[in-house]
């Protein structure tokens, strides 16, 4: 089992990545390829997928969003390729709080996510997501959907959650995270 590989991108596709370490070249299934740069070095977190008739290897910049994958793929009929678009359309935080707030439609927005499979996801995962440091479960749906329909990417709006407080009223929250992505 890989922990981690530390290399350089040389070839960014639609679905996946190719980093080189030691000479080889690994084909790695990431959520946002283009997150990354060629010839530039990273250190990717993996997860090796084994099965009768495939192996492959999939990689998260960081280990939150692999946590969140192994868990996703741990929900019975949710696989590696249902999984990835999830991280890929929607942030950690996002999915979080969908899952703990039992938002369904939320769920329901990522491909091949129907009702069923999302009632499945909140019934194996709801309480089991939130970290102890974060019991205070930040309500941060409301202004990622608010961020997104203003044109924000995704890893920016992930940059500025951390520095937002969730206690705040959400008009507070956008002000707040507008300063943040303008600087």
């Amino acid at each position: 089992m890989y922990a981690y590989i530390k290399g350089m991108v040389t070839e960014i596709d639609s679905g996946y990545i190719v980093v080189e370490a030691g000479n080889i070249g690994y084909r790695i299934y990431t959520a946002n390829p283009y997150s990354f740069n060629e010839n530039e070095t990273y250190t990717i977190y993996l997860y090796q997928y084994v099965r009768e008739d495939e192996i492959s290897l999939y990689g998260f910049k960081s280990l939150e969003e692999k946590d969140l994958f192994l868990k996703l793929i741990s929900v019975k009929g949710l696989g590696c390729k249902m999984a990835l678009p999830m991280l890929a359309g929607g942030s950690i935080v996002g999915i979080i709080d969908a899952i703990e707030r039992e938002n369904v439609l939320y769920l329901k927005k990522f491909p091949k996510i129907g009702d069923k499979v999302a009632r499945q996801i909140i019934l194996d995962l709801k309480g089991k997501l939130v970290s102890k440091e974060d019991t205070t479960s930040q309500n941060f749906d409301e202004l990622i959907e608010a961020l997104k329909a203003l044109g924000y990417k995704t890893n920016d709006i992930n940059k500025v959650l951390k520095m937002i407080k969730p206690t705040d009223e959400i008009e507070i929250q956008i002000k707040e995270a507008l300063k943040l992505l303008l600087k």
